[in-house]
């Protein structure tokens, strides 16, 4: 028969065991599947643990940030890898290569400064342009403000004269009685009817 000892009297009993006796440690194992949950653990809900959001967004932009400074760092080394291996395999082409690059930068930084110098005067004179249209759109702005200012004076004038025109045809404590008499010798009939082009069709007798 096997002999069961728990894990405390492990050491003694191998110590005291015969050499023929066979020892069976007992193990604690897993639950199978088909195990109903403990009763410790009935009704537990798992929640997973609190975020917080600021510190999630902090996170992802440092992790972003760690990912682009790898790479960087990735490149700079495959980089330098390369050359070295290029400058190996080349030797004196290398440097052949790398006088003509400069002569050629040299090239293109003398292009690029003529470039920027033409850029300049087109710039300067496109803005001298600017600067004279701006001008004279305030001159004329200015002409325009003034014919409106006196076309607003004459029409003002014009409606005074007007006025004082009509004002002569007013009815005053002077002319009252001779305005009185006129209005009585001369009636007028405003009760009529008009169409829609503005003719009398109706018109009541005065009595």
């Amino acid at each position: 028969m096997f002999q069961v000892i728990g894990g405390r009297t492990v050491q003694a009993a191998r110590l005291l065991a015969p050499r023929s006796a066979v020892l069976v440690e007992a193990v604690r194992g897993r639950k199978s599947r088909t195990d109903p949950v403990a009763k410790s653990k009935e009704g537990r809900i798992k929640v997973p643990p609190p975020v917080d959001p600021i510190e999630m967004v902090v996170l992802k932009e440092r992790f972003s940030e760690y990912q682009l400074i790898m790479r960087a760092l990735r490149l700079e080394f495959k980089e330098e890898v390369l050359r070295k291996k290029y400058e190996e395999e080349t030797g004196s082409l290398a440097e052949e290569r790398a006088r003509q690059e400069a002569e050629e930068h040299r090239a293109l930084m003398a292009w690029n400064d003529q470039e920027n110098l033409r850029l300049l005067k087109l710039r300067t004179l496109r803005i001298q342009k600017e600067k004279e249209e701006a001008e004279r759109k305030q001159v004329e702005a200015a002409i325009q403000r003034e014919q409106e200012q006196q076309e607003f004076i004459r029409e003002k004038e014009r409606e005074i004269l007007q006025l004082q025109e009509d004002a002569k045809n007013f009815i005053t404590l002077k002319n009252l009685d001779q305005r009185i008499e006129e209005a009585l010798d001369n009636p007028k009939n405003y009760n009529f009817a008009i169409d829609k082009e503005g003719r009398v069709v109706k018109q009541t007798v005065l009595q």
